[in-house]
């Protein structure tokens, strides 16, 4: 026994005494030639930090460490067969290296290699050239986010022992045509393949799915398309797949076997479609599903509930709907859930109130209703609560104010009511409770909120007033909006400005009156809108980065206060201000939108009004007592395209300097005192679409232009009280190409304008000014009225069938109403009175089924009054004074020869007592849609007279013509 003991240990202290000798000698067997070969390479590269790591930790300049008569196995990132000495794994990763790999450079003479990692530094201007495929031992290869691009050569398909593949986020690299083909059928032995950025531009491989041992595949943002495989999904190993980012890739939801692997899916923002499989279930080792912004439909399968190891769940920007299914009683480690953007349906399920380890919560932008669930477990780790956009009712529930770990709180668009409660932790960075019907006053506790960035709590009931001193302890608040409420405010009389980072501020459509001594935000502040308030002035204005300033529907008296340089939209419209515009609003040389209208201003305008600002888009003084001249001089390559000066007192010419304003869509010069001939040359702007010159002191006859098309933009036009002459100006009522054969379906709804600042326009029917606030792109109107204009109608004035409105009243027109006016298919006013048409009114205008405004008074007309349709809602004042006409409504019969034969369509909506179906239908499709727009300012609480008016004459005359049509049925029986 004591032999054996003494002859093992001999033997372990020879085997002790070899190894020692092996590790010794591993460490001093670095050939000189290799040495030499990472020496260069070294300096072929340049060290900068700009290309940091963060995806390891850290990063630090390996190479530097790389010094000639050292041993290169012992250099950072080197590694070294042990018996050999050859280099087998170089890892440079996140080393901060910069340059160009060029074909000929010294890494491809590290043959052996088994391991090469240079992800993460900048080679911009290299490729993934033929000499990478040479390295034949290559097991793992890292080229990652280094800056590689252009086509990478087909030839790495060639390294055969390939396991591991990354060469992702390389922005322009993208394989030849069948070299990603290549790879996947030769590349037998990958167990990893990330492509992320990497442009495949192929459809997906069925190939891909017979690598049986692949462990994780990134194939995201590389251009696939085509459609995924449909069969059965079989690839036991996988633990990860990513294909999000590939637009074009279409496919179902795979079918998956309970033979597998997988932890993390991602299909997000590609084409994929259709319902969920009940297999969804099988996914039992699933961490992370992320579904988000593709095409899915259908219910949620309750499969889902197998689900129990998963954490994040994503099927945002779907079409899911029904009810969410109530699974949530087994995924109590699910930790970010998002199921906004849908079509959900129905109750939040109770089991929500489960998920005790969750910190993302998002149900926004659905159908759901009724109340938030109000009993929870814990919610300890709840940061995010989204239930925005919904028709949730009830009351705020208790839990959502004691969670010790809430920083965004999104309950905006609902219905939901009740007073808003005491916030017991101060986490809080976002409150969003705008649009719901909430009320009482502002609980205190939001003032204690020292982490608050965002309070929205806009279009609800609450009351009350509001200190300005409250909000001392805020000092990170960026975003404020309690617009649309009844508060009111009371301003601190600190000296010092609070709120040191607030950015915007929208306390709009309020019960704020008085003078306000304004002493927040006064260095940061870039959006401040107080508009449709009762405030009277203000005591300072400090404002240094101001770039929105609404103040407009207010008391404010006295001159005009000169906005900050800084300022890009400033509206103090709608207010009593007087006196001159002083030229040092001029300075503000980035001013976008300037809008004065609607007050008492007065002298002359200056003169830098047209030039001081090539952003300026909107220039609108309406509605004040300016005169002298227009301003004559605007800049090249300006950005004007609204210019209104209507309602003032301006007079001299139209500005020829207007034709270097090619952006101008509204042109509105009416009701001032300008002496001038027809701007016939404006019809060399190509985008003007609005044209008002109405009641001013135009002379002389229109006749004809140089320019070969002109107004083919033009689709308001507005020449009414003016002393224009001669002719209607044909040759351009045929250029009006805007109101010619435009396909509405094909039109995209919208209003003159931007998102935050809308045209508006006063239009004038039956004898009523109307002010539309927004000018829907779809409306189109004619108004010659009031002139001198002699001869017939022009028949071309058929060709407008996209023409709503015409008004050809008051002037001195003869001859007959043509026949072309059946092709007004669109229209829903039509004033020719006060001329001197003869003739029958052709029967085809009954074909007319949007009109809703006929005057055809004071004119020579004679014989039938047409029947039918719309003709069956006017009234006599449609005709008066055409002593010539007979028939309904007039009291005056017609005898034999003047009634003409009707058609049998005709005699038998009449035979049934009237086609009030389509007389209804008409009428409200066009009058309310004639109407519509001027009735967004009766809306928001203008004159309301006038809406009476309206409604009491709709009112009577259907009822007036369903009494006449009754009579007329009984005098037929």
């Amino acid at each position: 026994m004591s032999k054996f003991l003494l002859c093992f240990v001999f033997f372990l202290g020879c085997s002790r005494l070899l190894l020692s000798s092996s590790f010794s000698n591993s460490t001093k067997l670095c050939p000189h030639g290799q040495t030499l070969t990472l020496l260069q390479l070294k300096n072929s590269f340049s060290v900068s930090r700009s290309w940091e790591c963060d995806e390891y930790g850290g990063s630090y300049p390996k190479t530097e460490y790389w010094k000639e008569g050292s041993d290169c196995c012992s250099w950072d990132g080197v590694t070294c067969h042990l018996l050999t000495g050859h280099v087998i794994e170089l890892d440079l990763s996140c080393s901060w290296l910069s340059g160009t790999i060029h074909s000929n450079s010294t890494l491809f003479l590290l043959p052996h290699l088994q391991s090469l990692n240079l992800a993460f530094n900048d080679f911009s201007g290299s490729s993934v050239s033929a000499r990478f495929g040479r390295f034949s031992s290559l097991m793992h290869l890292n080229l990652s986010d280094s800056g590689f691009s252009g086509l990478i050569s087909s030839e790495i398909s060639h390294l055969s022992n390939l396991v591991s593949l990354d060469l992702s986020w390389n922005w322009g690299a993208e394989f030849t045509l069948h070299g990603f083909d290549s790879l996947v059928q030769n590349l037998t032995k990958l167990q990893k393949l990330h492509l992320l950025h990497i442009s495949i531009s192929s459809v997906f491989p069925n190939s891909l799915l017979n690598l049986s041992s692949l462990i994780s595949l990134d194939l995201s943002y590389s251009g696939l398309h085509g459609r995924f495989p449909d069969h059965e999904f079989h690839l036991p190993k996988l633990e990860l797949l990513f294909l999000f980012g590939n637009n074009d890739l279409s496919g179902n939801f795979p079918q998956f076997s309970e033979n597998n692997s997988l932890m993390k899916l991602d299909f997000s923002s590609t084409n994929f479609s259709g319902e969920l499989l009940a297999s969804i279930g099988n996914l039992k080792s699933l961490q992370t599903l992320d579904l988000s912004f593709c095409q899915f439909s259908g219910s949620i399968p309750t499969s889902l509930e197998n689900l129990t190891q998963i954490t994040s769940l994503g099927l945002q920007g779907n079409h899911f709907r029904g009810e969410i299914p109530n699974v949530f009683d087994n995924l109590k480690n699910l930790i970010f859930l998002e199921l906004s953007s849908n079509n959900f349906s129905g109750q939040i399920p109770p089991s929500i109130g489960n998920l005790t380890n969750i910190h993302y919560l998002d149900f926004s932008y659905n159908q759901l209703e009724g109340v938030i669930p109000s009993l929870v477990n814990g919610f300890s780790s709840l940061s995010s609560v989204v239930l925005s956009h919904n028709m949730l009712n009830g009351t705020i529930p208790s839990w959502l104010y004691t969670l010790p770990s809430l920083v965004e709180l999104h309950l905006s668009h609902n219905k939901l009511t009740g007073r808003i409660g005491e916030f017991q932790f101060y986490s809080l960075e976002k409150i969003y409770l705008s649009v719901n019907e909430l009320q009482g006053s502002i609980p205190s506790s939001i003032f204690e909120l020292v982490n608050l960035t965002s309070l929205y709590l806009s279009s609800n009931n609450l009351s009350g007033v509001f200190e300005t001193s409250k909000f001392e302890k805020l000092k990170n608040l960026n975003d404020l909006d309690l617009s649309n409420n009844m508060l009111s405010l009371t301003m601190s009389v600190h000296s010092n400005s609070m709120l040191p980072y607030i950015e915007s501020i929208d306390l709009s459509n309020n019960n704020i009156s008085g003078i306000l001594s304004w002493n927040m935000g006064n260095d940061t502040l870039r959006y401040l809108n107080l508009s449709y308030n009762s405030i009277s002035g203000f005591e300072m204005l400090s404002w240094s980065s101001m770039e929105t300033l609404d103040l407009h529907s207010n008391l404010l008296q006295g001159p005009l206060p000169t906005p900050p340089n800084s300022t890009s939209f400033f509206s103090i419209s709608h207010n009593k201000l007087s006196g001159k515009i002083s030229p040092l609003i001029c300075k503000a040389s980035s001013m976008k939108i300037l809008d004065l209208s609607h007050n008492n201003f007065g002298g002359m305008l200056p003169h830098c009004l047209g030039n001081f600002s090539k952003d300026l888009s909107v220039l609108n003084l309406r509605r004040n007592q300016f005169h002298g001249i227009i301003p004559q001089t605007f800049l090249k390559s300006n950005s004007i395209r609204t210019l209104d000066f209507n309602n003032n007192q301006l007079e001299g010419l139209v500005p020829r300097s207007l034709i270097i304003c090619r952006e101008l869509e509204v042109l509105d010069l009416g009701s001032n005192k300008i002496n001038d001939t027809f701007p016939h040359w404006l019809g060399a702007l190509p985008k003007l679409q609005v044209l008002v010159l109405r009641s001013n002191r135009f002379y002389g006859y229109i006749g004809f232009s140089k320019i070969k098309s002109p107004f083919t933009s033009l689709r308001i036009i507005d020449l009414a009280h003016n002393d224009f002459e001669g002719d209607l100006p044909e040759m351009y009522l045929r250029s009006l190409k805007a109101i010619m054969n435009v396909d509405e379906g094909n039109m995209t709804r919208k209003y003159m304008g931007n998102d935050y600042y809308q045209d508006s326009i006063m239009v004038t029917i039956k004898g009523l000014e109307l002010e539309f606030v927004k000018i829907l792109n779809t409306f189109t109107t004619i108004d010659l009225s009031s002139n001198k204009f002699q001869g017939e109608i022009p028949e071309c004035i058929g060709d407008l069938n996209f023409l709503r409105g015409l008004n050809l009243s008051h002037n001195d027109l003869r001859g007959h109403i043509p026949l072309s006016f059946r092709n007004l298919k669109m229209l829903e006013s039509l004033d020719l009175s006060s001329n001197k048409l003869s003739g029958r009114i052709p029967q085809e205008l009954t074909s007319l089924t949007f009109l809703a405004v006929l005057n055809l008074s004071q004119n020579h007309l004679t014989g039938f009054i047409p029947q039918g349709n719309q003709f069956g809602t006017f009234g006599n004042d449609s005709y008066y004074t055409n002593t010539g006409l007979c028939g309904f409504p007039l009291s005056k019969r017609c005898t034999t020869d003047e009634i003409p034969y009707p058609s049998q369509e005709i005699h038998a909506k009449f035979e049934s007592g009237f086609d009030w179906k389509i007389t209804l239908m008409g009428y409200g499709c066009g009058l309310v849609i004639g109407l519509s727009l001027g009735c967004l300012i009766f809306l928001s609480g203008k004159p309301e007279w006038l809406v009476w008016i309206i409604d009491k004459n709709i009112h009577k005359m259907i009822v007036r013509n369903k009494r006449s049509t009754r009579r007329r049925g009984a005098r037929r029986s």
